[in-house]
């Protein structure tokens, strides 16, 4: 958010309509609303898991299906995909100004995946555990305080 200054972003031009503001409740759930997400990735990835996890280069292709599907030719004209360029009035200069953001944490995704397979050490899964607890824990703290 800080990075990327979003909240700029988030209120001003095109995008104050399109996004939801930053001291909403909803946005503050939304780090723990992610788990949805990743259930949805893992149920759809399942059957693949051979290509992603025992070939060679596996990640790497894992991080191109993220891409092409996820980000650049999604069903649906999302920022910074093919089709919110085509038919969004989005300026494509503020659509572009994510796709780093999604490039990143794409990557990131696949490359982790990948080699959290590879080499399972029961430590990762301690941390994993205690990472997204706290995440979840903060994003209620959050939603809590907005609500009040």
């Amino acid at each position: 958010m800080n990075t990327f200054n979003y909240e700029h972003v988030f209120t001003t031009g095109n995008l104050s309509s399109f996004m939801k503001p930053l001291d909403s409740p909803w946005v503050a759930l939304g780090p723990s609303l992610q788990i949805l997400r990743g259930f949805i990735f893992a149920i759809v990835l399942w059957p693949f898991r051979s290509i992603f996890l025992h070939e060679k280069n596996g990640w790497f292709k894992l991080w191109l299906l993220f891409i092409g599907l996820s980000i650049l030719a999604t069903f649906g004209p999302a920022i910074g995909s093919i089709d919110g360029m085509i038919y969004t009035t989005i300026p494509i200069s503020q659509q572009i100004l994510f796709l780093p953001e999604l490039i990143t944490q794409s990557f990131l995704l696949s490359f982790f995946i990948f080699y959290w397979y590879l080499k399972p050490k029961k430590v990762y899964k301690i941390i994993s555990i205690t990472l997204v607890s706290l995440i979840i824990l903060m994003s209620i703290a959050g939603y809590i305080s907005l609500n009040n």
